[in-house]
């Protein structure tokens, strides 16, 4: 009965709180307001949801997350030094491709998003088949070292959250 209501609670607790903190008002009218809507949209876009996502590894998920916060910050600062270098010191971004042992559509997107959050760095295309990724590096070192680090640093973790 209550995940008929609540198809999705944790969107339903998200929407409350966005409903609530944009109005900035906590008024019994307001909450009433928001809990129809918490209620209402995830039974509406239900359909909308492929597969409900499993976290296996909560603290693999955890590192995972501080790893890219920190990998961000140190990118950031790249891609600053990068555009401030002399010509003879310019950055030489490239192509790598990656091939991909990750097949859970869930961790694909995730990463996706790490490709596209961490400066430097941009999701590119994915092969049809899933199998390969490329990805464009805006200074690229040594290609098999890059395609390592992103084995090891981002889709090894998400195969043991996802997968």
């Amino acid at each position: 009965m209550i995940r008929r209501l609540f198809p999705a609670p944790l969107l339903s607790l998200a929407l409350l709180a966005i409903w609530l903190v944009l109005t900035r008002d906590v008024s019994l009218g307001q909450v009433l307001l928001g809990a129809l809507v918490a209620t209402i949209v995830p039974r509406m876009t239900q359909s909308l949801r492929p597969t409900p996502v499993r976290i296996r590894h909560l603290g693999v998920a955890f590192r995972l997350f501080m790893q890219v916060g920190w990998d961000v910050i140190v990118w950031n600062w790249r891609v600053l030094l990068g555009t401030l270098a002399s010509r003879d010191k310019l950055p030489r971004g490239g192509f790598v491709t990656v091939p991909l042992d990750l097949r859970d559509p869930s961790g694909l997107a995730v990463l996706a998003a790490i490709m596209c959050v961490i400066p430097g760095t941009i999701w590119s295309e994915i092969a049809l088949d899933r199998s390969a990724l490329l990805v464009h590096i805006f200074d690229l070192g040594d290609p098999q070292d890059e395609i390592e680090l992103i084995k090891t640093r981002y889709e090894r973790p998400l195969m043991e959250i996802f997968e």
